[in-house]
């Protein structure tokens, strides 16, 4: 029995002590070509579905390395295919390419000054979420594993475009690669991604099994009143005032009826249109809104709830309203044995102490259009300077510190050897 501990010790992906200190120094070598991968992507970001540049050179480095590819999936995807020496089991590995529409303010050699139109507002593009990071980091596994592919099976790697959202009248993203596809010929018994963290400390991991990030639905909620004079507001009815009493009765479902010991739920009004001028009373009102849940149990009492309180809180003060809800983003959910499974690969990659059992986040992420279909894992890579405090995603400040993109290519790398072994 000691004997076989010591083994395994020696051994951890598997592998004879020759190929895991290979695959070791393939790893630690690759550092630099990730990281100017990474400066390349942020200094020439693209927005949704606009990812051309991006998908390119993705697509020209894994052909330099021998792979099956193939580009256009879901407009600019790129998708590498790698066999092992023997057949086995289809994993694929998975990494989001597009940029936001926000202008940069960090202070880089590598800052991007890339200018364009959205929504017919002239805006900077940043790589504002660390996408840029995670191209850079698969294309590092890419190289490592096509490297050292004696294993048993086969993986895809799946360069996504659009997953901060397809622009209006697109599709885009995880659901259409899906669609098109992108899990079949070789199917794809598991998927695996990861996301870098600007607020987690670098060289530390974070995980949840189940419910790991938040589904996003959006609401739109129309109250139509009786047009007045704002000085005599008896003579109509006062969309706006209703429009008030709507958004607390939403907010009561919230706190009153949902059991928030075993999910958190969100309900955000984030828009208000009503009204042109100060002294008339509109006639009607309009509201745009998200709803996230963790559960979908819970998702679907409260959609029934909401659907219910708004017409009766607007008849309740003589007025009309109608709602409609949009299935938008499946909640990322981490398969509980798949992830039980993935755990030690983790612990092994970054070091036991380093691996963080986190909360659930209610932000949303695309890669759920993947675990709809077959069991997925999605972690969070350390990004955020031990020296410095944290910054924002999706803000002109984010920053992330690049020595932690090292430990995304160990763990994928560890990950792949782990499960295919």
């Amino acid at each position: 029995m000691k004997k076989l501990q010591v083994l395994l010790l020696l051994f951890p992906l598997g592998l004879s002590l020759c190929a895991q200190k290979k695959i070791d120094k393939d790893i630690e070598s690759i550092q630099s070509k990730v990281i100017e991968w990474r400066r390349y992507f942020h200094q020439h970001p693209e927005l949704s579905n606009r990812e051309f540049k991006t998908a390119e050179k993705i697509a020209e480095h894994l052909n330099n390395l021998g792979m099956q590819v193939q580009t256009g999936v879901a407009k600019t995807g790129v998708v590498g295919i790698l066999h092992g020496k023997r057949p086995g089991k289809v994993i694929a590995l998975r990494a989001d390419i597009d940029a936001l529409p926000v202008t940069e303010r960090v202070d880089l050699p590598f800052k991007s000054t890339v200018v364009t139109e959205f929504d017919g507002v002239t805006t900077g593009v940043m790589h504002a979420c660390g996408h840029d990071t995670h191209i850079a980091i698969l294309m590092g596994v890419a190289e490592v594993l096509s490297k050292n592919n004696d294993f048993s099976g086969t993986i895809k790697f799946i360069f996504q475009p659009a997953e901060e959202g397809a622009p209006k009248g697109e599709e885009g993203g995880a659901e259409l690669m899906v669609k098109e596809g992108v899990l079949k010929n070789p199917d794809v018994e598991a998927i695996f991604g990861l996301h870098i963290g600007s607020y987690l400390e670098v060289g530390k991991i974070r995980y949840k099994p189940g419910g790991t990030m938040a589904a996003a639905q959006r609401f739109d909620i129309k109250v139509t009143g009786k047009q007045a004079h704002g000085s005599s507001p008896w003579t109509g009815v006062d969309p706006i005032m209703v429009s008030a009493k709507i958004i607390d009765g939403l907010q009561s479902i919230i706190s009153r009826e949902m059991e928030l010991t075993n999910e958190a739920a969100v309900i955000t009004v984030g828009k208000i249109t009503s009204g042109v001028r100060n002294n008339i009373i509109p006639e009607t009102a309009e509201m745009v809104g998200t709803i996230r849940t963790l559960d979908y149990s819970m998702q679907e009492k409260l959609n029934k709830r909401m659907k219910e309180m708004v017409p009766a809180i607007a008849k309740a003060y003589n007025a009309q309203a109608s709602i409609t809800i949009e299935n938008g983003l499946p909640i990322t959910f981490n398969d509980p044995d798949l992830t039980a499974k993935v755990l030690p690969s983790l612990e092994k990659a970054a070091g036991k102490e380093n691996v963080l059992l986190g909360k659930a986040v209610t932000g949303a992420e695309d890669f759920s259009f993947f675990q709809k279909e077959i069991p997925g894992f999605y972690f969070f890579l350390g990004g955020k300077p031990v020296d410095k405090e944290a910054t924002l995603h999706h803000t002109p400040d984010f920053y992330i510190d690049e020595s932690g993109l090292l430990l995304g290519v160990k763990t994928f790398t560890q990950i792949v050897f782990d499960y295919l072994k």
